[in-house]
């Protein structure tokens, strides 16, 4: 019975043993469960904002260190713009990571707006942010202080240049490099090179120079015999042709003494017959050597370098005192080289600045246009007009006002009888380039009675006066124009062969005319010039861009 009894409570006693352990395990998992579990909180600077103005969106995220965390990325706040997601500022606290992303956001119209929910990604796991209700309000415009105006018509602009400082520094580039090359090649005194100086001279020196230089060589080390003996051979047959005027270089061996022979006999040279004698041993062992490949003693090759030494030091004791002529020739021939030198120089600069030139023409070219640079080197009459001072002035009653590069000179005009009952007043003003077809023209004509102007009959007669000057195969266009100031008028344009002034040559040309007018009155401006003139086109289009007429008398 005892027995039975310990049993059921040791059983008792396990079981709440276990019970225990399965708690403790619980409460253990539960506190680590805690720990790393990540915490994401969100916030907006403000929910209220106008139109344009940002708001900082601010998610933050506490992880483990070792939990992988992924931000949104592009357009996920629709109907929110993101202007900009910045960098992501990171703290660090034991083993766990407090990361802060702060996003830009923006709207361009008014109205409530909801920030949706946003997706963190933290190990694999979405987590996602509390949405908010952001209010976009409009700016308001004061329209009582602030008149309103109507949208202004589109209008040319010259182009600006914002880089003309790069072509002024390749410019000044461009000048100190000729300006170097011009020093360099014609001012500079260029420094002797070793075998210019060597060249330059006399050859007995030479010739001793380069006797020590082959006693100093390793022709004789390197078991190069023949280099050696063709080299010394070379020496002496060189000096013997330039200073003895003997023909060495071509003659044999056996042709060459016998020349030195017979220099010694007829007393220009005085040599004595041993020297001959040593001269022709030495070149019957040079030829041995070069053609037959005897190898003499090195002693020997040197015995022979000594001996061609005070060959050609007895040669020079044995010319004669060089006359005044001589000295004169050499003086020339010297002169001469330096002629050479300084034409080839002159060669080279030549050479240098046209490559520069063309390189520099190219570039240009390609940058600018090669018609544009051809009209700035050689000149073109309309570009000179549209880079010139232009000039704004009124012309006429009622007035026109044209902005110009040449001011419009009066011209007189005489009223037929049969107009003057009709027309009360002309006043007109022109403008003619003297080469080519550009014209410009205005003419204000006030009438006798109010009445409205006749714009179909003004352009018969212009297209008349064009034909009585001797234009031919004239298209015709018209279309609606608006002036600067807003009033209403007629454009006739189109293009023809028109006679160019002073001369019995037609060329295609394009014309335009403006007609205006009211009771009363009317004013019309044209404007002619050659049809592949680009300049021209650009003032005619700047000039009709900036047209103003009075309607009122």
């Amino acid at each position: 019975m005892r027995s039975t009894k310990y049993c059921l409570r040791s059983t008792k006693v396990t079981a709440y043993a276990m019970r225990l352990l399965t708690l403790l395990i619980f409460i253990i998992t539960s506190v680590g469960h805690s720990q790393t579990s990540p915490k994401i909180k969100s916030a907006v600077d403000t929910t209220y904002i106008k139109i344009g103005e940002q708001i900082q969106w601010k998610v933050t995220v506490d992880v483990d260190s070792t939990d992988q965390v992924f931000f949104p990325e592009g357009q996920t706040f629709s109907p929110l713009e993101t202007v900009e997601a910045f960098a992501t500022d990171t703290t660090r606290k034991k083993d766990r990571l407090t990361l802060q992303k702060i996003y830009a956001l923006t709207q361009f119209d008014s109205g409530a707006y909801k920030l949706p929910a946003q997706r963190i990604e933290i190990n694999g796991v979405g987590y996602f942010t509390d949405s908010m209700l952001i209010n976009v309000e409009t700016v308001p415009v004061d329209t009582v202080a602030q008149k309103m105006y109507d949208i202004k018509p589109l209008i040319n602009v010259e182009k600006s240049n914002p880089d003309w400082w790069k072509y002024l520094l390749i410019g000044f580039l461009i000048l100190a490099v000729l300006g170097g090359l011009f020093y360099w090649f014609f001012v500079r005194k260029k420094p002797l090179t070793e075998e210019e100086k060597e060249a330059l001279l006399p050859p007995y020196d030479r010739a001793l120079l380069e006797l020590k230089r082959l006693e100093n060589s390793k022709y004789l080390i390197q078991d190069e015999y023949k280099e050696y003996y063709s080299e010394l051979t070379d020496i002496v047959r060189s000096y013997l042709e330039e200073d003895a005027h003997v023909s060495a270089l071509e003659s044999t061996t056996d042709q060459l003494i016998e020349k030195l022979e017979l220099l010694r006999d007829s007393g220009e040279l005085e040599l004595d017959t041993d020297t001959i004698i040593q001269f022709k041993n030495i070149l019957q062992t040079a030829d041995l050597v070069k053609f037959a490949k005897s190898k003499p003693a090195t002693s020997v090759a040197e015995r022979d370098r000594k001996l061609v030494e005070q060959i050609v030091v007895k040669t020079h004791e044995a010319l004669p005192e060089p006359t005044e002529e001589d000295l004169m020739q050499q003086t020339e021939y010297q002169e001469e080289l330096e002629r050479k030198k300084q034409k080839k120089r002159l060669v080279v600069g030549i050479a240098s600045l046209a490559a520069i030139l063309l390189i520099g023409t190219t570039i240009a070219g390609f940058k600018l246009g090669f018609g544009y640079l051809k009209d700035t080197v050689l000149g073109h009459p309309t570009k000179e007009l549209i880079e010139g001072d232009w000039i704004s002035s009124s012309y006429g009653y009622p007035p026109i006002v044209l902005e110009t590069p040449k001011v419009l000179v009066r011209q007189e005009v005489k009223l037929p009888p049969e107009a003057k009952a009709t027309i009360s007043d002309i006043q007109a003003f022109g403008y003619r380039s003297a080469i080519g077809l550009f014209t410009i023209g205005t003419t204000s004509i006030t009438l006798n009675q109010e009445v409205e102007p006749d714009f179909g009959q003004t352009i018969e007669q212009i297209i008349k006066q064009f034909e009585a000057q001797g234009a031919k195969n004239i298209i015709t266009k018209q279309e609606e124009f608006t002036s600067l100031s807003g009033v209403k008028g007629l454009k006739v344009y189109g293009s023809g062969k028109f006679k160019v002034p002073e001369s019995e040559e037609l060329v295609k040309g394009k014309y335009t005319v403006l007609l205006f007018g009211g009771k009363g009155f009317q004013q019309y401006i044209i404007l002619t010039w050659l049809d592949d003139d680009v300049y021209a086109q650009e003032i005619v289009d700047r000039i009709l861009t900036n047209v103003e007429v009075k309607t009122e008398v």
